[in-house]
């Protein structure tokens, strides 16, 4: 998630350097992106055209964050279009980085098992369902918070917090300005549909050992899904205060789970689209 506050002279230098980064890499990887199916490449490289752009040009960045990042329903920002438009975005280098990292690593490999047309759908399908389920489960904060105060000051901090929000202020009331960030605070990022990649890939290749740097020991693929579910519960429902919508990532695993487990009993899996 991320909120829009102005651009400063420093912060874009850094900006400027972080896009160079990304396309040094690019660059030195370029065997490694040619050799990719057409999906999984023209994914990440819509994003990272995106995160560029949104990187160097600070209008651009506001215009597209007002209009794509998702919003909760009853926001004065909210689009039907951002369930699909916000997956698109990220909030910063770090943010983009292990999201393509995740696509370019898992996806590939995802889309050569189930088709490029299937593997499109797929992905999208668990970003826009990861966004959905977001949405619900934001919806039972927000009565939550809004039970707590008077009848009609829910419509108020909807249409007063947008202001507020986007002069980097809030309400002094403690509940009333988590509300408005409930309610205000736009979602970005591919994570959802990545995480559906994630558990596509725990799906289809249980016992693929997985490297990660931190442990000395390979691990079974469906071992680590495990391991990701169970920390974003724990996350999710500790209600612990950092900014990464744990629920999302659930929900892109939830709709992947149900589709890969759809595509199991059917029998088929390199199809086109759905069925």
């Amino acid at each position: 998630m991320r909120l829009l506050y102005p651009r400063k002279p420093v912060f874009l230098v850094i900006l400027r350097i972080e896009v160079s980064i990304i396309f040094i890499i690019m660059s030195f990887f370029s065997g490694f992106i040619q050799r990719l199916p057409p999906v999984t490449k023209n994914l990440a490289g819509v994003c990272i055209l995106v995160w560029a752009v949104m990187a160097l040009f600070p209008g651009v960045d506001r215009a597209l964050t007002r209009w794509c990042a998702m919003y909760y329903f009853s926001s004065p920002g909210y689009e039907p279009m951002q369930l699909f438009s916000y997956m698109f975005l990220h909030s910063g280098f770090t943010h983009l980085f292990f999201n393509m990292f995740a696509l370019l690593m898992f996806g590939g490999v995802i889309e050569r098992a189930l088709g490029s047309y299937r593997f499109l759908f797929y992905y999208l399908a668990c970003g826009i369902g990861a966004g959905l389920i977001q949405e619900g489960v934001s919806a039972v904060f927000v009565y939550k918070y809004a039970s707590m105060l008077p009848a009609d000051a829910y419509a108020e901090i909807c249409r007063t917090g947008w202001t507020l929000m986007h002069q980097g202020l809030t309400f002094a009331d403690p509940t009333a300005a988590t509300l408005n960030a409930l309610v205000n605070t736009p979602l970005v990022g591919a994570s959802g549909a990545i995480y559906g990649i994630l558990l596509a890939f725990g799906m289809l290749f249980p016992n693929q050992p997985v490297y990660i740097w931190f442990i000395p020991v390979p691990v079974k693929a469906k071992w680590l899904v495990v391991g990701y579910v169970v920390l974003e519960l724990f996350y999710g429902l500790g209600g612990i205060a950092d900014n990464v919508a744990h629920f999302a990532h659930l929900g892109g695993m939830l709709v992947g789970f149900i589709m890969i487990l759809y595509w199991k009993k059917k029998g088929t899996f390199n199809g086109h689209w759905f069925f």
